[in-house]
């Protein structure tokens, strides 16, 4: 066998930037040594390495054969100053049943804080963050995901507070010290009622002043027509132990409706994790995505963005595609709660310009409210024809005239025909920054 027929190759065989040789380097070199009778010093010369380190594969290479060419690892065969096995067992004790961190038993067992960490990883202990502190279950790695076969198998239920935006700005328009010093001005939270199905990700929300139970009941009676207007026919709810979601009204109603009531185990908003996540998901691309001056700002954009989210934004959790049931139903004017069309007398509708009516439609659909659309508080708002649909909005139409072009000129997908959604499919980075 000849060691001149393989070419010197090391250097794309590198295992790291500083090693010499890779296993079939190591390999090579041991053949040319203990097959071919090199001497050490040639071979060494060849493969561009100490005699040393050709002497110790040829060695390894005798005893071993190919498969001591592997890399061995550097763990010492005796640690005289390792942790003894009784410390180890009680670190692990007080960890699975306290559940502390390295800080706090060191502090117990007088050990170095750095020793207890070393000894959970050396278990590989999980994090306290990946554990529910309830009951010590893995949350995070070993998540139990569910998702119903057919739309209206469940829906998911769930309130969020929210503050109101002060006129001239909150603190992300203003700063800390500004934000601060408007805090007195008394402007109170929203609270956003929020249903979401479980199998096609289709959500409807409403803003209210409160989340009592009358006021749940009504959004529910309304988030129902929704659906069923959209084909999907409710089986069962899914909520959390809040106080409006325990009261008999909330349970009577969905009784009347033929409705199966579900509520989460206590202190586990994992199970009602699609609407938890759509919650999050509002903030960060409607309620925080733009610096509002006031909040009939950030409420006036709300059915645009809800239009996007339904018909035309990506969920990762369906393969990234829109909702599975898209909805041409045009929002009603009490999803944008009291006082909603105030704060924007002359601008038409956020929608980029170029959806949801203009100056004109605007004008004269607020001239004709019909009646029982006016908010709680007496002032009227939107009306349904000036923020849902898709198209130019050129005139005022009725809600069945802005439902067909809806139906017709929004698919999922189709960003770039809807010119409603064409505010939201940039994302936040399109706003100027706070």
């Amino acid at each position: 066998m000849d060691c001149d027929i393989y070419p010197v190759t090391w250097k794309a065989l590198m295992t790291h930037r500083n090693a010499p040789l890779s296993e079939t380097g190591r390999l090579r070199l041991a053949r040319c040594v203990v097959d071919d009778g090199w001497p050490l010093r040639r071979a060494a010369d060849r493969f561009q390495v100490a005699v040393s380190t050709a002497k110790r594969w040829a060695d390894r290479y005798r005893l071993y054969g190919a498969a001591g060419m592997a890399d061995r690892s550097s763990r010492p065969h005796h640690s005289p100053r390792r942790t003894p096995t009784r410390i180890e067992r009680r670190i692990i004790k007080v960890r699975v049943i306290r559940r502390w961190g390295p800080a706090r038993i060191a502090g117990l067992l007088r050990l170095a804080a750095s020793t207890v960490h070393a000894v959970l990883r050396r278990y590989r202990i999980p994090r306290l963050s990946e554990l529910d502190r309830a009951t010590g279950v893995m949350i995070r790695k070993a998540v139990r995901r569910y998702e119903h076969p057919t739309p209206g198998d469940l829906v998911h239920v769930d309130v969020k507070k929210l503050g109101n935006i002060p006129d001239g700005g909150g603190h992300r328009v203003l700063g800390r010290a500004g934000g601060r010093r408007r805090q007195r001005t008394g402007t109170g939270y929203a609270y956003l009622h929020n249903a979401v199905d479980d199998h096609s990700r289709l959500a409807y929300t409403e803003i209210h002043a409160d989340e009592q139970a009358i006021t749940a009941v009504g959004f529910w009676a309304r988030a129902h027509a929704y659906f069923a207007g959209c084909g999907i026919e409710v089986a069962r709810v899914l909520t959390d132990n809040g106080a409006c979601y325990r009261s008999r009204v909330w349970r009577d109603g969905l009784a009347d409706q033929g409705i199966v009531h579900k509520r989460t185990r206590p202190y586990r908003p994992q199970t009602n994790g699609k609407v938890e996540r759509f919650n999050r998901t509002l903030l960060e691309e409607w309620a925080y995505a733009r610096p509002y001056q006031r909040e009939a700002d950030r409420r006036a954009d709300l059915p645009a963005w809800l239009h996007f989210y339904n018909h035309h934004r990506g969920h990762t959790g369906i393969g990234g595609s829109p909702t599975r049931q898209p909805c041409s139903q045009p929002l009603r004017a009490e999803q944008l709660g009291p006082g909603a069309g105030r704060g924007r007398r002359d601008q038409p509708p956020p929608t980029g310009g170029t959806g949801g009516g203009t100056r004109e439609a605007t004008r004269s659909s607020r001239s004709r409210t019909p009646p029982g659309s006016s908010t709680p508080s007496g002032r009227a708002s939107i009306p349904p024809a000036s923020v849902s649909g898709c198209g130019s909005g050129r005139r005022p139409a009725s809600g069945a005239a802005v439902a067909r072009r809806s139906s017709r000129s929004c698919r999922p997908g189709t960003r770039s025909r809807c010119r409603r959604a064409s505010a939201w499919t940039r994302g936040p980075a399109s706003a100027s920054p706070p």
